[in-house]
């Protein structure tokens, strides 16, 4: 398993700390609302790494946040070869730039959307789906911190739109999400309206992400997965293509006064 190295390290520093507070395994678990048992299959690798319990237990012991730090990197470390440049690009970006023809960009969907189009795909188990959704929300932190970067999606007012009654709650949920992220001065969301003919940016998502030193790099999704795009030339094709989307979305104003639109039919 990806990540292994990592898991095992957090259960090794879970009992060391646990001993060196002189706590036995009862005792701790009475202090994180886990029973002695729990803990136990924990620091044996029986049981899953759970973010509560690292969270309750660095409390406890007073790690300053070390126990959950390391199941961030476990979760990173355990992500697809694929996926992991992209990360990276993500975490050093100052300006990002994302079309969606299908779906809300992932770095903008709430809890419940995600998790309903992670379970989309029915071979994989509950367990996974949950891990699969806490690395989403962990991403979505680069928007929240000190010095965000610049992020601009433009999405298809169908995307908004695809629903049926049993997914009313959740899609009022996220398109008011939406408005709320477009609010930020960093943040701009552009809706491409319903009645726009074909364009170039339904041959599919891409996203772009502009790291310090002024260079951009691309990724493109797949059914199978996903493509860091890093050639010049091949960049500089996405590049055009953004300007191409983005000139059919309307501004920022119109965009928002949609986006209310369509959450108050959600509602």
């Amino acid at each position: 398993m990806e990540g292994e190295p990592t898991a095992e390290l957090i259960r090794a520093q879970l009992r060391r700390l646990r001993l060196r507070a002189e706590l036995s395994q009862e005792e701790f678990g009475k202090l994180v609302h886990f029973s002695g048992s729990q803990v136990s299959a924990v620091e044996l690798g029986q049981r899953p790494l759970d973010r509560f319990f690292l969270k309750r237990a660095d409390e406890v012991l007073g790690t300053g946040g070390l126990l959950t730090s390391l199941l961030k990197l476990a979760e990173r470390d355990g992500q697809p070869s694929w996926l992991r440049p992209w990360l990276e690009a993500e975490r050093q970006a100052q300006q990002m730039r994302c079309y969606q023809p299908t779906l809300v960009p992932g770095l903008l969907q709430t809890e419940n959307y995600a998790r309903a189009v992670i379970r989309s795909d029915n071979t994989i188990s509950d367990d996974e789906v949950e891990k699969r959704l806490a690395v989403r929300m962990d991403r979505q932190t680069i928007l929240c911190q000190a010095d965000p970067p610049v992020y601009v999606a433009v999405v298809e007012e169908t995307v908004l739109r695809r629903s049926d009654e049993s997914f009313q709650a959740l899609m009022a949920e996220q398109v008011t999400r939406l408005v709320e992220c477009a609010d930020r001065p960093h943040i701009s969301i552009h809706i491409i309206p319903g009645d726009i003919p074909m364009h170039v940016g339904l041959v599919g998502p891409f996203a772009l992400a502009r790291g310090g030193d002024g260079g951009w790099v691309g990724h493109l999704e797949t059914q199978l997965g996903g493509v860091v795009v890093d050639r010049d030339e091949d960049v500089a094709i996405l590049l055009a293509r953004w300007e191409s989307v983005r000139s059919q979305a309307l501004p920022h104003r119109q965009s928002v006064e949609l986006m209310k639109e369509v959450m108050t039919s959600w509602s």
